[in-house]
């Protein structure tokens, strides 16, 4: 799935729909090297990451990347209760600071040209 869908992690739900866990590329790269080919055949559950960060839709960009760096995490399930609204990568996060940066860069150049 991570391949087909061109991503590297996927959120994990239980039957209600609440996040139980986050499986990415590093995790399965562990397992593999833990238990070679035997842990193509092991259930998500049991290489997936538990205890999963998330973000809130009240969080900003900073906050975000800040947690991101501190933890060495790639992806953040994004969650409005206890319900999954998405899920931000920290590619996403540098995208929009880049962006950001060139709008203010921008704004001051008119502004100085107007001066």
């Amino acid at each position: 799935m991570l391949h087909s869908r061109k991503v590297g992690a996927l959120v994990v739900l239980d039957e209600e729909g609440h996040v139980v866990g986050i499986i990415s590329e590093r995790d399965i790269v562990r397992t593999l090297a833990q238990l070679g080919v035997m842990g193509m055949s092991m259930p998500v559950s049991s290489c997936m990451t538990r205890g999963v960060v998330y973000a809130v839709l009240t969080e900003t960009v900073a906050e975000l990347m800040t947690r991101m760096t501190d933890r060495r995490i790639r992806h953040l399930p994004v969650c409005e209760g206890e319900r999954l609204v998405g899920v931000i990568s920290i590619g996403d996060l540098v995208k929009t600071k880049i962006a950001e940066t060139e709008a203010e860069a921008q704004e001051l150049k008119a502004y100085i040209a107007q001066a």
